[in-house]
């Protein structure tokens, strides 16, 4: 049988790197030096096209009378929310484009309670209007799960165990690019890795449906 279309079992890093070696038919020393990046670039893709389990988070925090600027958690890829507490009520600020909050807060003389967050820079959100006294904020948020590449060579992810096939094809389109192999090649790699994360992604979605429900329930829009 084609190596291509065995079953794929549980993947270990070890065993990850070495099938990849199997199908690429290559253990040349740049090429497995650069297996890690490989992988990590195959999570990223993964990551941020759909969710896995464990990825929400909640994080309390702190914005700073005066200052319109709240840093993000390491692992923070997007946010589902951010609240703010004031005498024990949760209000629910709107995600907005960084323009708005130019637009809408001009005057750094104006303070009040924080309506509007955007995202500053890859590790900042910014608030509007500026915070007129310290506030306990809290997060929900996507974060970005450990990389396999950091678990050691028996270790294991939730992708590794779970999305096996999703896992290996991105890490062998990521190789195959890397090889300059054939397009035709390349091009088979991909289908194979839509399809098993179309597979991902409809039970992500289902059950963030659900959650999003309950959720939903709970909010406090901004006044």
């Amino acid at each position: 049988m084609d190596s291509k279309y065995c079953v794929i079992m549980s993947l270990t890093l070890s065993t990850l790197k070495s099938t990849v070696q199997n199908y690429l038919e290559t253990d040349e020393t740049t090429f497995v030096n650069n297996l890690n990046t490989f992988i990590e670039n195959a999570e990223d893709r993964i990551f941020k096209s759909v969710q896995i389990p464990n990825q929400r988070k909640n994080v309390d925090g702190v914005l700073t009378a005066s200052s319109r600027f709240l840093t993000t958690p390491t692992d923070f890829l997007a946010p589902f929310s951010l609240a703010v507490i004031d005498s024990n009520t949760y209000y629910y600020l709107d995600f907005k484009h960084n323009s708005f909050i130019k637009e809408f807060s001009p005057s750094t003389s104006f303070s009040s309670r924080p309506r509007f967050y955007a995202i500053f820079d890859d590790n900042t959100f910014e608030v509007s209007p500026i915070p007129d006294q310290n506030y306990t904020a809290e997060l929900h948020y996507l974060a970005k799960p450990q990389s396999l590449t950091v678990q050691g060579d028996t270790g294991t992810t939730w992708l590794s165990t779970n999305a096996e096939e999703t896992l290996l094809y991105g890490t062998l389109i990521e190789g195959a690019i890397y090889l300059k192999l054939p397009a035709d090649d390349i091009a088979q790699y991909e289908i194979r890795f839509k399809e098993s994360l179309a597979r991902l992604k409809n039970l992500g979605e289902g059950r963030d449906t659900r959650d999003e429900m309950r959720y939903d329930s709970l909010r406090i829009n901004v006044s």
